[in-house]
């Protein structure tokens, strides 16, 4: 009977792997606060400047939405920082062929693409009462590449755990098939669901009986009549999920599946109450955290249900 030959896999540091953990954590408290620029309209805090904030450096004598959008871009430079700190030490840490190098690598990319879109939302003006398609289509870009970054940098830290290899990274048959349509339903959802609060904060409501009058006449922005897909998109990503979550059990990862589940259930409790509280600020932000929680659970769970973890033999 032929045998093959595993490639070694190397065991990394467990610093390494809390602190690519840290790295997601940074990365959604930077997603929060960009939410709080976003909800309290200061996203032209900085003026049409960029890398700059009101053509300086450091802004001098700054009002508070010129602080919210400077601490923001602060942020997110630092975020540069500890994306390249990663790449680095996971290569440093690894070998050729272990996948926390692809993952690594994709986290970068996704970042440098962050930025970008970031500068060209406060370039063309897309920001505080901006009401245009253009900045509807910018900003599902802009959402859509930070929940790849998240998963991104997700994965690296789930591939720094288990070890795997590139080489196994297949996506083939219907679990792989049913999986990625759960994450890009899920994709669709969070992004639905930032359209939704961006249109909360253009256009509030007085009470909740007025909110759905405004969903429901024609002569709404088109903005506020959008708002519907959100729930919807809920739905059926849901119904994605809770399939992943039979596959999950069955495969052993009864335990993670809970967390999801859980997260899940708390998602639509909060989606419920921030329809009910007029979507304040301080609810949006907090939809937002178990939204961010959320997904990497689920990027974590799609990972080891399609990857199971490797078993670390020493390598040079």
């Amino acid at each position: 009977m032929a045998t093959t030959t595993a490639l070694p896999v190397k065991r990394v540091p467990q610093a390494l792997v809390r602190y690519a953990w840290l790295v997601v954590a940074y990365n959604i408290l930077v997603i929060l606060w960009g939410a709080l620029v976003r909800a309290t309209g200061s996203g032209a805090g900085c003026g049409n400047h960029w890398p700059l904030c009101n053509g300086q450096v450091v802004p001098l004598a700054p009002r508070i939405d010129t602080i919210i959008e400077f601490t923001h871009r602060c942020m997110t430079g630092g975020a540069t920082f500890v994306v390249l700190g990663l790449l680095i030490w996971t290569f440093r840490a690894t070998i050729k062929g272990q996948a926390a190098r692809i993952a690594a690598v994709a986290s970068t990319i996704l970042l440098v693409n962050e930025a970008i879109l970031g500068a060209l939302l406060v370039k063309l003006g897309y920001v505080t009462g901006n009401q245009s398609t253009g900045r509807v289509v910018m900003l599902s870009i802009h959402l859509s590449n930070t929940l790849l970054l998240v998963a991104a940098i997700t994965l690296t830290a789930v591939f720094l755990g288990t070890g795997q290899l590139t080489r196994n990274l297949h996506l083939k048959g219907t679990r792989a098939t049913w999986t990625l349509l759960g994450l890009l339903a899920t994709i669709i959802v969070g992004v639905s669901g930032s359209l939704a609060a961006l249109g909360d904060t253009l256009f509030p409501a007085s009470s909740l009986r007025a909110a759905v009058e405004q969903d429901l006449s024609s002569s709404s922005p088109w903005l506020l009549r959008l708002r519907g897909v959100h729930p919807l998109s809920a739905v059926i990503a849901a119904a994605f999920v809770l399939w992943l979550l039979s596959q999950a059990r069955r495969a052993g990862a009864s335990r993670l599946a809970t967390i999801v589940l859980t997260l899940l259930g708390a998602q639509f409790a909060l989606g419920l109450l921030d329809v009910i509280l007029l979507a304040p600020t301080w609810m949006q932000i907090l939809h937002l955290l178990g939204a961010d929680l959320y997904w990497v659970a689920l990027v974590t769970l799609a990972a080891q249900l399609l990857w199971p973890p490797q078993s670390p033999t020493s390598a040079t």
